[in-house]
């Protein structure tokens, strides 16, 4: 693997820098990691975050929508972003000659977009048929919809890209309130990857960056003060039964994040998992079943998706809770939990083969810790974790009586 040298400063005008030296590397890729993301959408404007995310690429006072695409793909380069519920991403890769003008356009769009008001109007059109795409496909909708049952009425609960009405009330007075708040913001990271220093990349990029500005208060989320998890059902014109159940968990700087990240691990990330074996190989009960664990700073949540045949629903569920209630009483083999920490070292290894991957890592540590984490530290965290460990976050997570379902019915 090409290893990489972490270090990081706050630049002059507030912002933090965070550079994976990577001397072999023929790469760079620059991203900006803004700590901000559907759960700062107004009430009545879910989707906000995710429209201005879009709407950056649509020009700026030096750039209209077509040099934005075309100036960095004429040099061989592309840009990208993505939009969560707590994080917008900007990013742009290519090769290690083309960091100036990644830098260039990259701070052009995030902090200087002029949302032209005609390119709002066709790109309400375009996010709604984004909306209607994943709306539609009840593989992606029914993540809405556990999340929804998960943490409504938190902004968590709603859809990443909104819906239809709520997007008909953003108008351009909002997108630009929306960046001038989030996008200046001082825990902002700017992450660099490739062939360079710390000094070097800090020299390339301090002239395209404007001085950073308070931090926005956000609306906190406390789960003990929410309602409890629900149990929501839609139905559909559609063969197959879409089944979700979501359980609260501890937040991303929980020691416990370790433990749990290896449960979900065992339960239902892999072939080898628990529920792929119940279910699938052995009770031919699905095509495909997964759990995942996704974390935000004061908690989280473990999710278990599966695809049935709406008339294996209560054999399906039973297998589930057997599973659940196993780990809960017994935690897992040590077999199990070797085997798990082996698949989860290989997959941040495989992982970390791009220049990309490193600036995305150390954006999101710095973002996330307020530190540079290195890979081999996570591993030796998951190396330190014992099957006691599983099993007191199985009882503590695992509870069904607090147990989230959603489910989309033929």
């Amino acid at each position: 693997m090409n290893r990489a040298h972490y270090d990081s400063r706050i630049l002059p005008g507030g912002f933090r820098l965070a550079v994976a030296s990577l001397p072999h590397s023929e790469c760079a890729a620059l991203s900006i990691h803004l700590p901000a993301g559907s759960r700062d959408d107004p009430s009545h404007q879910s989707g906000l975050a995710h429209f201005v995310e879009h709407m950056v690429f649509k020009g700026t006072d030096r750039r209209d929508a077509r040099a934005i695409s075309m100036e960095p793909e004429d040099a061989g380069a592309s840009l990208n972003a993505c939009t969560s519920e707590d994080l917008i991403t900007y990013e742009a890769r290519g090769d290690a000659e083309t960091l100036p003008l990644l830098a260039d356009v990259l701070a052009d769009i995030v902090w200087h977009a002029n949302f032209p008001e005609a390119e709002i109007t066709l790109e309400r059109e375009v996010i709604g048929e984004e909306i209607v795409m994943y709306r539609e496909s009840p593989s992606d909708h029914i993540g809405d919809l556990i999340s929804a049952a998960l943490w409504s009425p938190h902004p968590l609960g709603e859809a990443i890209a909104g819906s239809e009405k709520s997007i008909a009330r953003i108008d351009r007075a909002a997108l630009v309130a929306f960046r001038d708040t989030q996008h200046f913001r001082s825990d902002a990271v700017i992450a660099v990857a490739g062939p360079f220093t710390l000094d070097q990349a800090a020299d390339i990029l301090l002239p395209h960056l404007p001085t950073a500005r308070a931090i926005p208060q956000g609306l906190p989320l406390d789960p003990s003060t929410l309602p409890a998890p629900q149990q929501l059902r839609e139905q559909r014109d559609t063969e197959q039964l879409q089944l979700a159940l979501g359980f609260r968990s501890p937040g991303r700087r929980d020691p416990r994040r370790h433990a749990l990240r290896l449960l979900a691990m065992i339960l239902g990330e892999s072939a080898s998992s628990r529920l792929f074996q119940e279910l699938r190989e052995k009770r031919g009960l699905c095509y495909q079943i997964s759990c995942d664990v996704n974390l935000f700073a004061e908690a989280g949540s473990l999710e278990i998706h599966a695809g049935l045949d709406p008339e294996s629903r209560e054999e399906s569920l039973d297998c589930i809770r057997r599973e659940l209630a196993e780990l809960r009483l017994h935690g897992p083999s040590p077999e199990e939990l070797a085997r798990a920490k082996r698949l989860a070292i290989s997959q941040t290894k495989m992982a970390m083969e791009s220049t990309a991957a490193h600036a995305s890592w150390i954006g999101d540590c710095l973002l996330q810790y307020d530190r540079l984490v290195t890979p081999d530290e996570v591993r030796a965290e998951w190396e330190k974790v014992s099957t006691t460990a599983i099993q007191e976050i199985a009882r503590e997570v695992l509870d069904e009586s607090r147990m989230a379902l959603a489910e989309i019915h033929p």
